[in-house]
């Protein structure tokens, strides 16, 4: 059998294996019944829904009439690194790391580093974009967790709040 989607096979193979990694996670939880759900209900059942999926995606990829094959083109690596590296950057500015003397600097800080250093990931970045998206941002996030939810955690650095 020949494979006629590059694409549509390896993302089957990613849903079906990530589904496997919820399924077997899910299963140091108690799992529990329908009528009384345990913790590791909901993420069994997601994991068997991409198993599902998965094989029906890689099953297709077979079946596909892409007139080129659809082939996977090459990585990007720039957008990658940028945006896991704007994801890092967020957890060490929101919680600090103590055992790096990295003391915590609050959810506006952290939100300000995440998008202007996810907005590198694209070649033509505009840092004014940036400043003004990380604004709507990190204000719409202060009023839902802040505000509204109430949640606990620190806004700003403490040095600013002392």
């Amino acid at each position: 059998m020949k494979m006629a989607s590059q694409k549509d096979f390896f993302s089957g193979l990613m849903f079906t294996a990530v589904g496997i990694a919820f399924a077997v996670g899910a299963t140091n939880f108690t799992v529990g019944s329908a009528a009384r759900m345990g913790p590791g209900y909901f993420p069994l059942l997601l994991g068997i829904v991409l198993i599902i999926l998965g094989v029906a995606i890689t099953a297709q990829s077979f079946r596909s009439k892409a007139p080129d094959g659809d082939l996977i083109g090459k990585f990007a690596w720039r957008p990658l690194g940028f945006i896991i590296g704007a994801n890092l950057a967020f957890g060490v500015l929101l919680v600090g790391v103590p055992a790096l003397g990295i003391p915590a600097f609050g959810m506006i800080i952290a939100i300000y580093a995440l998008v202007i250093i996810a907005g590198y990931a694209r070649p033509n970045c505009s840092l004014k974009e940036s400043i003004i998206l990380a604004t709507i941002l990190a204000a719409g996030s202060y009023v839902a967790f802040v505000y509204a939810l109430k949640l606990q955690f620190p806004v700003w650095p403490a040095f600013l709040t002392a």
